[in-house]
């Protein structure tokens, strides 16, 4: 039986040649993240991935999948997706170092109303780079070309990684005691949570996003673009380095009270002094013009800290000094003390 072009695939909507044209654009970007273990290319029906285990006792796979939210809602009002990409693939891996592993590869699945080959090159873009921060191989993904389940100018994101610790090296927060000391490391802004509250106290569908607003240095739009930063070269010098860390969380959806509390052992609170936080602006302003109590807002955003560590009060120096030397701006913003876990904010 004949098929007419009133039943065709591309009368439905779905455009396989716009496919291919995608993947023939994005190849050069995956095979830019190759690492020692990645087997193959593009086109098989699952990535391969080769992990060299050498040294370990007894090797743990680490997983984490997550996606970008309403984030994404300012990259479409801005039209600019080449940095979504590395939001994706950092709320995946800084979840997996918290675990003190090390991310090998990672997947991804954008799915679309329409497939525009320019635009689905310019998110894998984001995803590569984000890769190659981390220093872990994008191996495979998926592009869902889905007509009138979404519009056609708009997509979603999310991903998928998976990294390898020895189990004797697993950070679980167990060793944590009175006394130890609470380093965070600068946020990049609003990172990619709670972004649902930030679009309804900025109004951003009907928000100016590119006149540059002196406070932030920045038009809005540019700030609420920011890509979540990836901690995870800066996590792995410092590991490799001998000191010995006791506890990281990922401060995402949630904010301070919400996630730090998950490294702690039971009898642990997290004294955090808020005067020691870096504050960027674009919190100010969404806590001004949304009028939000500040516990609520330490209870919702990272503040200004993207991770948080804990460490033995006499290496605090060291593990600051080499965080510095691997790029980063830690801060030294509390302690721990005894007490039903929890955190507790001065």
């Amino acid at each position: 039986m004949s098929i007419s072009k009133s039943d065709s695939y591309a009368a439905a909507g779905v455009d396989v040649t716009a496919g291919y044209e995608a993947v023939s654009r994005i190849k050069p970007l995956v095979e830019s993240t190759n690492i020692p273990g990645v087997i193959g290319g593009l086109g098989g029906f699952g990535g391969l991935f080769a992990p060299d285990m050498t040294g370990m006792k007894e090797p743990v796979l680490v997983s984490g999948t997550d996606g970008v939210g309403t984030k994404l809602k300012i990259a479409f009002l801005m039209d600019k997706h080449n940095t979504v990409g590395i939001d994706c693939v950092a709320m995946c891996v800084n979840d997996i170092v918290c675990a003190g592993a090390s991310p090998m590869f990672f997947l991804d699945y954008v799915a679309c109303g329409k497939n525009y080959p320019q635009r689905i090159e310019q998110i894998v873009s984001g995803i590569a780079e984000g890769c190659r921060q981390a220093g872990c191989a994008l191996i495979g993904g998926e592009t869902a070309e889905m007509p009138g389940f979404y519009p056609v100018d708009e997509y979603d994101l999310a991903g998928f990684s998976v990294g390898v610790v020895d189990k004797e090296k697993i950070l679980d927060g167990s060793t944590i005691i009175p006394g130890d000391a609470l380093i965070g490391l600068a946020s990049n802004g609003v990172h990619s949570n709670g972004f649902s509250l930030v679009r309804k106290v900025l109004d951003v569908e009907n928000a100016d996003l590119k006149t540059v607003i002196p406070e932030l240095g920045c038009s809005l739009g540019e700030e609420l673009l920011k890509p979540t930063r990836i901690y995870v070269r800066a996590v792995k010098a410092l590991l490799s380095s001998g000191l010995k860390v006791k506890g990281i969380s990922h401060i995402t959806g949630g904010g301070l009270y919400e996630n730090v509390p998950r490294m702690l052992p039971d009898n642990i609170v997290a004294s955090i002094d808020t005067a020691k936080i870096p504050v960027p602006p674009i919190f100010t302003l969404i806590q001004e013009k949304g009028n939000i109590p500040e516990r609520d807002m330490y209870n919702t955003f990272n503040m200004g800290i993207g991770l948080v560590m804990a460490v033995a009060k006499e290496d605090c120096g060291a593990v600051m000094d080499t965080l510095i030397r691997a790029g980063e701006r830690p801060y030294l913003i509390g302690k721990c003390i005894e007490g039903e876990k929890g955190v507790e904010l001065w």
